[in-house]
């Protein structure tokens, strides 16, 4: 039997939840391009004027460089649309670490019959950002480049094809299976939890090219149960404190793992992005309407059912009900209405480290993360970073921390005590930072802010209120290492109707960015 699915959202979208009349990048862009006139080379040489670059080179000379350039060191392979993997000449591809390979425990061989504790010591499902750190352990881009750990992040699952229990039903891929009452098998939810979060792998190729799994203590997989500090200006606030974890200092799991970062001191960040999905509030106001608080709303905390149905396994297991986050009790620490709050966040992970606890550094925002790119540390001055807010008309982040970097005591500590700051475009080709301090900028009592645990736990908010620009789903960044400038990828924007169509974004229902 599949879950009720109405209008839910495919894997990678969440629901529109900025409905702030804040300007978005488009209609600013396009009154930049209006004032400039666009002559020649297109909409990509404007776009180059608007961020100060240098005029593009001719585009279509360019492509025929590349296409029949020696420098490829390869033979390009044709246009295809066959659903395989293609390969140039004298290349292979093969499977290094696929959903269920065994690295750890009893290394139990994958089968589709694995039991929820099973899937807890297999790579999880549906790899996304992931980096090779080299097995010295000194350096994230310095050392071994034939053996190191891999650590991957695993998004999301698809429970029709994870459970023998699924076979013949007819599921789509967010559908799972039920019991004949409604509700669900505990074990297929704990192995959906185990499914997600990340696999710090050690492997190493070998004289034959192939690589392999090797059996270390290192090898290690964290889970959506797997125990976690929130570190930063929220933690012990009353926005996460739960039956859980009282004094608001602890969760358990990381969800909706994305993209990535990798620190100067050799650490692993995980980033939450389309986590809210996962948790269900039904609470209502006295007119029977949904009545959720705005750390719920904004984040697109469902009203209905949960993404999984987590909180429907029938042992009423608390690691299980914690997704139902309705007001339960008499107070939070008394029920799980905080519990979305704990998520959304950057987590850090030391891979060097098995006996290390994952760290949420809430000083780096709540949102859907995609991932964190660094500038290029400078000994003796502030660690700075970017981050995108992967949704549909999100924002863009900075954060610069308070202490200077130092390379011989650098740690996370670093990323707990700095200044979060969200971008803001002018029509001139300008733009701006505006941090996002409790007591500056409007963030105040009078408007609604009690706290800068207030501002990072409803960070959309408080970038709303600033006037932050809207953009069309900011995904991957990347910083150029030696003129230290940053790109951002946007990724699309579906919502975009013919009549906003313009000369910066042409495409109506843009699907593909």
């Amino acid at each position: 039997m599949n879950n009720p699915q109405g209008s839910r959202l495919r894997h990678g979208d969440e629901p529109l939840c900025n409905h702030s009349p804040n300007p978005t990048f488009s209609s600013i862009l396009e009154a930049r391009l209006q004032r400039r006139q666009v002559l020649q080379g297109g909409i990509a040489a404007a776009v180059a004027t608007f961020f100060g670059l240098p005029a593009l080179n001719n585009a279509s000379k360019s492509a025929k460089a590349a296409s029949g350039s020696a420098l490829l060191g390869f033979k390009a392979i044709p246009v295809s649309a066959e659903d395989k993997v293609v390969v140039p000449e004298g290349y292979t591809a093969r499977p290094l670490l696929a959903w269920g390979i065994p690295i750890t425990g009893t290394y139990p061989e994958f089968k589709l019959e694995n039991t929820g504790a099973e899937q807890g010591m297999q790579v999880g499902s549906h790899h996304d950002g992931m980096h090779f750190f080299p097995i010295e352990g000194k350096d994230p881009w310095q050392g071994s480049s034939t053996e190191g750990l891999l650590v991957i992040n695993h998004e999301y699952v698809e429970p029709r094809f994870m459970h023998a229990a699924a076979k013949g039903q007819q599921l789509n891929d967010e559908g799972y299976p039920v019991n004949p009452d409604g509700s669900r098998d505990p074990d297929q939810v704990l192995k959906e939890l185990n499914a997600h979060g990340v696999s710090i792998v050690h492997i190493k190729r070998e004289a034959d090219g192939n690589w392999t799994v090797v059996r270390d203590r290192l090898n290690r997989r964290i889970t959506g149960l797997t125990l976690m500090e929130i570190q930063g200006p929220v933690r012990g606030s009353d926005f996460v404190k739960t039956k859980f974890s009282p004094d608001g200092t602890m969760t358990r799991g990381t969800l909706n793992n994305c993209a990535h970062g990798v620190t100067p001191w050799n650490t692993y960040l995980t980033c939450e992005e389309n986590w809210a999905g996962y948790f269900v509030n039904t609470s209502k106001g006295p007119d029977q309407k949904p009545n959720l608080p705005r750390e719920h709303k904004r984040y697109g905390v469902s009203t209905e059912t949960s993404r999984y149905g987590w909180e429907l396994a029938s042992n009423k297991a608390d690691e299980f009900i914690r997704f139902n986050a309705t007001p339960t009790a008499a107070d939070a620490t008394q029920d799980y209405r905080n519990e979305p709050n704990t998520f959304g966040w950057v987590v850090e992970i030391d891979p060097f480290d098995p006996s290390s606890r994952p760290k949420k550094r809430t000083a780096l925002g709540r949102f859907a993360h995609e991932g964190v790119v660094f500038q290029p540390p400078v000994e003796g001055q502030p660690i700075v970073l970017y981050m995108g807010d992967d949704a549909r008309f999100e924002y863009i982040y900075k954060y610069v921390s308070a202490e200077p970097y130092r390379k011989e005591t650098a740690g996370g500590h670093l990323l707990d005590n700095g200044t979060l700051y969200v971008a803001k475009f002018n029509e001139d080709g300008t733009g701006e930072w505006i941090p996002l301090l409790f007591g500056q900028n409007g963030l105040t009592p009078e408007n609604g802010f009690t706290s800068q645990a207030d501002v990072l736990v409803n960070t959309r908010t408080a970038a709303d209120f600033v006037g932050a620009t809207k953009m069309d789903r900011p995904e991957w960044g990347a910083v150029d290492p030696k003129t230290r400038m940053v790109y951002f990828t946007l990724t699309n924007n579906s919502k975009r109707e013919q009549d906003q169509v313009n000369a910066a974004n042409p495409r109506p229902k843009n699907q593909w960015g």
